[in-house]
């Protein structure tokens, strides 16, 4: 039978040629929010991957909005600029499609990159203050961030609003705005990390009233043709937190902003938290968001093999299936999976000897 995960996908007015898409993976690595030759490396080997969408990591709206000093950024015209020429390189070698992920780091932000400990910067390391929905630490050794005021609301709605302006102006194919992994919007979120008593804080529709002002103000900027999503946080895996039935009704509320797809992960809200090890565990609550609020979906969470992300989307699970250190680890997963799944996928000409249909191991190999 043909394979489900290698047949065409449409949101809004994107057509996708396979359900395969790179996840978000920061590389802490840019130049005061620049993007970079390691960038420009890193796109252009997923720019052929065999995945039909690629997302752009994490990229911030305030430079005090980063995670940390290598984070990229999207809030001044340098920024612009530098990841506009790294776009157009790997467009131009490459065949997928791009899209970015926008972000505010919140609590969670001015951390040490991931081989520095990924811990709180420290005086002497140029730290930064963080805002939060409120004054908690991400956990023990955190900063405590300024809890938020409406000033600093309305701040960050408008850098949302000009980080999206300008990811149009650079042409990627679709926007995702963050709101997963404790950050700002998820923080807003969380009864977790939400502890407010006044319109933002309490039941859950107080708790979305922030990140849903966000969605509606990109998407009133973000024209149809052109897909917005949200990766949101399906559960944050701790007792008193969201839960999947939250999932449901978050995606539902973004749903009537506009909002056109959505990509369910989890976790990260406190440091302590530790997610499922089994692979695919956002996959039940993917489905459930996918049918419960009838909004295209993609997931992510240890998805490896082929046949795994074949049955995913051939089950109606999900829409999509994101994966992201398995294309660090084979950057040219998507033609390895369509091989086992009997299926075709786009290859540059200068590789095209290096298949199976020209090269003779490549065809012998399971």
């Amino acid at each position: 039978m043909p394979s489900t995960l290698f047949t065409p996908f449409r949101v809004a007015g994107l057509e996708l040629a396979n359900r395969i898409v790179v996840s978000p993976m920061c590389q802490y690595s840019a130049d005061d929010g620049c993007a970079n030759d390691w960038h420009l490396m890193h796109l252009g080997m997923l720019a052929h991957s065999g995945a039909a969408l690629v997302i752009v990591e994490a990229t911030h709206v305030e430079r005090h909005g980063r995670i940390t000093h290598g984070c990229m950024g999207l809030y001044s015209d340098d920024n612009e600029s530098a990841l506009a020429r790294v776009v157009a390189q790997a467009r131009r070698m490459g065949s997928a499609k791009f899209g970015i992920q926008i972000a505010h780091s919140g609590r969670k932000g001015s951390a040490q990159r991931p081989w520095e400990g990924a811990a709180a910067l420290k005086p002497e390391a140029d730290p930064w203050p963080t805002i939060a929905a409120s004054p908690i630490p991400f956990g023990e050794g955190w900063h405590t961030p300024r809890e938020v005021t409406e000033a600093d609301m309305e701040r960050v709605r408008a850098a949302f609003v000009s980080s999206a302006r300008r990811a149009l102006r650079i042409g990627f194919d679709e926007i995702e705005l963050h709101m997963a992994h404790g950050y700002l919007a998820h923080g807003f979120m969380s009864p977790i990390s939400n502890k407010r008593s006044d319109q933002y804080g309490g039941p859950l529709e107080n708790r979305l009233r922030f990140p849903l002002s966000i969605a509606r103000a990109v998407r009133a900027v973000v024209p149809k043709t052109v897909p917005l999503g949200a990766r949101i946080t399906g559960s944050d895996w701790r007792e008193g937190g969201l839960t999947p039935d939250d999932a449901v009704s978050i995606s539902r509320a973004l749903k009537a902003e506009g909002i056109d797809f959505i990509c369910i992960s989890s976790g990260g809200v406190a440091a302590d938290i530790r997610n499922p090890t089994e692979p695919g565990y956002n996959v039940p609550i993917a489905a459930r968001v996918r049918k419960e609020a009838g909004i295209p979906t993609r997931t992510v969470g240890l998805i490896v093999r082929p046949e795994h992300a074949e049955e995913i989307v051939a089950k109606g699970e999900a829409d999509m299936v994101s994966m992201a250190r398995c294309f660090l680890d084979d950057p040219h997963w998507g033609w390895h999976a369509a091989k086992v799944l009997g299926a075709e996928v786009a290859r540059p000409p200068q590789y095209q000897r290096a298949g199976p249909k020209l090269w003779a191991p490549a065809a012998a190999k399971a």
